[in-house]
């Protein structure tokens, strides 16, 4: 991977300040939680201001579940408008980490096993790229997400209300890309900060029907196609994706998480069920660098 930079890191010490407004029970709008989201970010002016963004840091690669292991390694989130490169890298033996390139209409997502193959989860983006296409994947650590500019991504955001998460309550959207997906998104967020600190993306797949079934943490299961998927629930491919996102700190004005937590879990119609996680630690921001376009080439 290729990432250019002019400059350095310019000091922070700016303290966002964001109104403890709260909402009460279940009456959120998502008009009004986008826009005192964006604050939580920071100020119009600062936000419009950033065209790029290197986020670099260290990077825990698990085995959670269908196995055991760790390995350290790195991470980086190149960023410039509506690209991205995600690049989350280990020196094992035979698998090195994962690369995802969106270049602003098409997706890259690499083969990193020794034989060019892809992981599970590489496979899974490769057939729903919408957490790549829509610039979700990293949150808010890349200028593509698209909360930043929702109108002009003809995406919707539908309110789910308050929600208990890990016994902490949080804001529930959906998000509603303007191309359709086979992919539930549910975006959440602290209801005194207003800061996104985790999305979970679901879907399932029944064996032999032409129909997806989608859960998510925050509402009831919903259906398309066949009438079936009940029964055709025990051969069922299960597949979900949590980020999680904490540790904010400020640089350049921005508000940023310096702890993301990515977690892929698949539910094979065998029963064999396969958790990985990448747990990164921010180390380093650069907004505004010069980033060299082959960073964003798509091959």
């Amino acid at each position: 991977m290729i990432v250019c930079w002019k400059g350095l890191l310019s000091g922070c010490g700016l303290l966002l300040v964001v109104a403890g407004l709260a909402f009460a029970g279940n009456d959120v709008k998502p008009e009004d939680l986008l826009a005192h989201h964006l604050d939580s970010i920071g100020t119009r002016e600062v936000r419009n201001g950033v065209k790029s963004r290197v986020v670099e840091g260290a990077a825990t690669y698990k085995l959670l579940v269908g196995g055991s292991g760790a390995i350290e390694g790195k991470s980086v989130f190149a960023s410039e408008g509506q690209k991205a490169h995600i690049l989350l890298k280990v020196a094992a033996q035979q698998y090195h980490g994962e690369q995802f390139i969106w270049n602003g209409s098409k997706s890259s997502i690499a083969g990193t096993y020794n034989d060019k193959t892809r992981s599970e989860f590489a496979d899974f983006l490769l057939g729903e790229d919408a957490p790549l296409r829509e610039g979700l994947l990293g949150g808010v650590l890349n200028t593509t997400w698209p909360l930043l500019d929702l109108d002009g991504r003809k995406a919707k955001l539908s309110s789910e209300g308050l929600k208990i998460v890990d016994g902490r309550q949080l804001i529930a959207m959906r998000y509603k890309p303007k191309k359709s997906s086979d992919l539930g998104i549910v975006l959440y967020f602290d209801p005194e900060t207003f800061q996104h600190v985790m999305t979970v993306y679901s879907a399932s797949r029944a064996a032999g029907l032409d129909s997806v079934t989608y859960q998510s943490q925050s509402g009831p299961e919903f259906s398309t196609g066949a009438s079936e998927t009940q029964s055709a629930r025990q051969n069922e491919t299960r597949y979900r994706i949590e980020e999680r996102f904490s540790d904010f700190r400020t640089t350049d004005g921005l508000s940023l998480p310096t702890h993301y937590d990515l977690r892929f879990t698949f539910e094979a119609q065998s029963g064999f069920t396969k958790t990985v996680e990448w747990d990164v630690t921010t180390r380093q921001v650069v907004n505004n660098p010069g980033l060299d376009p082959r960073n964003f080439e798509v091959h």
